[in-house]
């Protein structure tokens, strides 16, 4: 008779048990609360996986991030300072994958030419020869291995939460859009020299960040600390474009994108409930599900911002085919994408320089103020002298 009543009370802790991990799966659902109680709260971090595995949540991030090292692998190889700077190059021990000198490039990276032959913006490719093609993979280029670092870093830290929070086809919308309009904004304002914007898309995810931070702005706590990081992780960034081949234009354009992308797309996230000891700097509080569900999904907000994107979408689009340039009626502008300074050069007018090939040696003068150098070897491309013409006249 013991043994019989052990069994039982055995079997039915068995069952309690079941019925506990069935319970823990299920979505949370809580109530409104009644008058005179005091209503559950739920806190879910913000940079914590809210339930799904992290394999299946960030492939989509995790191929971005790997299409853009290749890429720059590629450029760098394209570049091959070791041969066609005949050993001038930065950190030499890298061989063909060297930079080029920091004066040349600020931002340990490939010469001008090689971006230009890379798929780079230029007002001439796009104003003369109607390179429009180069709108598609400007996005996936860097100026620089610090660029590509501070990118890659950033785009990690906000894109492995949004695709966490609401999943890898929305997030993958956000970004490869913030990626396009980026490239459109920066044709509207470039100048005749090479231009980069792979910070288009990073900035898209900031600005998709930032929406859903005041979508849900009544469920985040520490809503300061979110604004402050966002405003110090955006701030790095375009620092980081006041420098020579970097376009900020693109920051700025990707940025509206996802700003807008965000109120349309970022709805529903998952949440689950956590101990209010795991507390991070961005977590939001669950009131109910009813009234979580109606603070977020709202149809005219949606609206309007799908309506603003494809506007600014069609009307970026429409002054580029048209061959505008914002930056022919606004001197001023150039200053934001780059900050002249001894250490590099902003230079974007058109330089010609004299060439004296002499004892196997090449001797450049540039003709706008007479500066000139001399080269100790004569075996150098077209473009290349470009590149030094460009430098000389800086």
């Amino acid at each position: 008779m013991a043994d019989s009543a052990s069994q039982l009370q055995t079997q039915i802790e068995i069952k309690r048990s079941h019925q506990e991990k069935e319970l823990a799966n299920l979505p949370i659902i809580t109530f409104p609360e009644t008058q005179g109680q005091e209503s559950h709260k739920a806190k879910a971090p913000f940079f914590k996986s809210r339930g799904r595995k992290r394999g299946t949540d960030t492939w989509v991030i995790s191929v971005f991030v790997i299409l853009h090292v290749v890429a720059f692998a590629a450029t760098m190889a394209v570049n091959d300072c070791w041969r066609n700077s005949h050993g001038d190059c930065a950190l030499k021990m890298l061989g063909r994958l060297s930079f080029q000198p920091v004066s040349e490039n600020p931002l340990l990276g490939p010469s001008a030419s090689t971006l230009d032959q890379m798929g780079a913006l230029r007002q001439t490719f796009l104003k003369e020869y109607h390179h429009t093609w180069r709108l598609f993979t400007c996005p996936w280029l860097h100026a620089g291995f610090i660029h590509l670092i501070l990118n890659l870093g950033c785009t990690v830290l906000a894109g492995i939460h949004l695709e966490k929070e609401f999943g890898p086809v929305r997030i993958g919308i956000i970004y490869i859009f913030s990626a396009f309009v980026g490239s459109l904004a920066a044709a509207l304002f470039v100048q005749n020299s090479p231009a980069v914007c792979a910070s288009g898309s990073l900035f898209g995810l900031l600005g998709a960040m930032l929406s859903g931070l005041i979508r849900n702005w009544n469920f985040y706590t520490d809503k300061s600390a979110a604004i402050v990081l966002l405003f110090f992780v955006s701030t790095i960034n375009f620092a980081i474009g006041l420098l020579p081949y970097v376009d900020n234009f693109s920051s700025i354009g990707g940025f509206i994108s996802g700003f807008l992308l965000g109120f349309t797309l970022l709805f529903t996230p998952q949440t689950r409930i956590v101990a209010h000891s795991k507390a991070g700097i961005f977590e939001h509080n669950v009131k109910s599900s009813i009234n979580f569900k109606l603070k977020l999904d709202r149809p005219i907000m949606r609206s309007v911002s799908l309506l603003f994107f494809v506007l600014v979408i069609l009307g970026f689009l429409a002054a580029v085919l048209q061959g505008l340039n914002i930056s022919q009626y606004c001197k001023w502008c150039k200053y934001i994408d780059c900050v002249p300074s001894k250490r590099w050069s902003c230079n974007d007018i058109t330089t010609n320089c004299e060439t004296i090939v002499s004892n196997s040696q090449l001797t450049m003068t540039c003709m706008g103020h007479g500066n000139f150098r001399v080269f100790p070897y004569t075996n150098i491309s077209q473009a290349r002298m470009k590149d030094l013409c460009t430098l000389l006249c800086s």
